[in-house]
């Protein structure tokens, strides 16, 4: 492919050949990044892949439905093998338990509901990873994740996919501007994920029909609490459960699992009125439930925020944003009132139900796609 006629830039945004242009692709052994790998390889550049390997390999092995699994190592081997570029797999178990896997336990411990693929894209992807990239001598660092770069006029912005489906802007929020610099994602504008795998079939990928990894990977079958309990012996410590005024309603099996918003399998039928988990008291191992309308929320304060905004964060007063509280749900009208450069407040125009500690709200520019930023919930309204 020639340079950009107009800019004089190649597809990834540097003014020089693409066979001069070296680009690291992380790979987790899925459709996405296999693609992406695939794409710039035959598009001429200089492509060097990595996989990681974030989990006992011996394990992974049995493990379906998840990245960076040990079939997953063999299957992003096997396209670069068949694509014609280098590719090494990095051990970073230490750092991934580290960085992730052991907050995830203690969040879970304190009554907190954590979104451990966040923190692996900041603390192991974007950061580690990263530096090993440059290391590398690249110019870049490509990845498989649903999420645009785009050009502004103070520089690059994260904006929504094109496909709101695939959209993974939820999960990228903590991306810094210095990282955003370095980081392309070459599947942000396609419209569908069918036309993924319509690339993997042009290239003639073996894997073009895997299926989408489900659950968070060093989760077996999504069971958390068991897993918490082989990290942290003895944490699933019974209770009670009790209603706002402390009436005991029945026993819980260990707060760890319970979450905000929970209606089944609480064990204390006969009720009249339906019953949440409203509020997770890990010191006195409680949980209380009560009416669906005690999970009501409008003030979401936040901690550790990370602002992608082109004035900073605390200049103002206030922002008018749409914020997204859980991945799943689409953004909503809110009023971010900064209360530090890393601390702030979301009021919501409409109450939602189950907000929780421990998960990410994520801020959009009104009526656009621009990802403004993000924060952590840290403790009830």
């Amino acid at each position: 492919m020639a340079l950009d006629q107009v800019t004089g830039l190649n597809s990834l945004g540097f003014a020089k050949p693409e066979h001069e242009t070296r680009v690291v692709v992380a790979m987790s052994g899925g459709v996405d990044s296999s693609v992406v790998a695939a794409e710039l390889a035959c598009q001429g550049y200089d492509v060097v892949g990595v996989t990681l390997q974030l989990y006992d390999h011996g394990a992974a092995l049995a493990k379906k439905g998840a990245c960076c699994a040990g079939v997953d190592i063999h299957d992003a081997r096997r396209v670069a093998e068949e694509m014609g570029f280098p590719h090494y797999v990095l051990d970073y178990e230490n750092i991934f338990r580290d960085a992730v896997i052991d907050e995830f336990a203690e969040s879970y411990l304190a009554g907190a509901t954590p979104v451990p693929c966040i923190r692996c894209n900041e603390r192991v992807k974007f950061k580690d990873l990263l530096e090993t990239a440059k290391d590398l001598d690249a110019d870049c660092m490509a990845t498989g994740h649903y999420i645009q770069r785009k050009m502004g006029e103070n520089g690059p912005e994260l904006h929504q996919a094109a496909d709101p489906v695939r959209d993974q802007s939820y999960f990228l929020f903590s991306t810094t501007p210095e990282q955003l610099a370095y980081l392309r994602f070459p599947l942000g504008h396609l419209a569908s994920k069918e036309e993924t795998r319509a690339l993997a079939r042009d290239h003639g990928l073996a894997l073009s029909e895997k299926p989408d990894s489900q659950d968070i990977c060093f989760v077996p079958d999504g069971n958390y609490a068991t897993v918490i309990e082989k990290l942290r012996p003895g944490a699933a410590e019974p209770g009670d459960i009790v209603d706002p005024d402390g009436n005991v309603l029945g026993r819980h099996r260990g707060v760890i699992h319970y979450t905000i918003g929970q209606r089944r399998g609480l064990g204390i039928g006969g009720l009249s009125t339906p019953l949440y988990v409203v509020k997770l008291d890990v010191d006195r191992a409680e949980v209380v439930v009560g009416p669906k309308e005690m999970l009501a929320t409008r003030i979401v304060p936040l901690k550790e925020v990370n602002w992608l905004g082109d004035a900073p964060f605390d200049s103002r007063e206030a922002w008018e944003v749409s914020v997204k509280i859980r991945s799943t749900k689409p953004p909503m009208e809110a009023v971010l009132r900064p209360l530090s450069a890393t601390t702030g407040e979301v009021k919501l125009l409409s109450p939602e139900e189950g907000v929780s500690p421990g998960q990410a709200c994520v801020f959009y520019e009104t009526g656009g796609t621009r990802v403004l930023g993000g924060g952590w919930i840290w403790r009830g309204a």
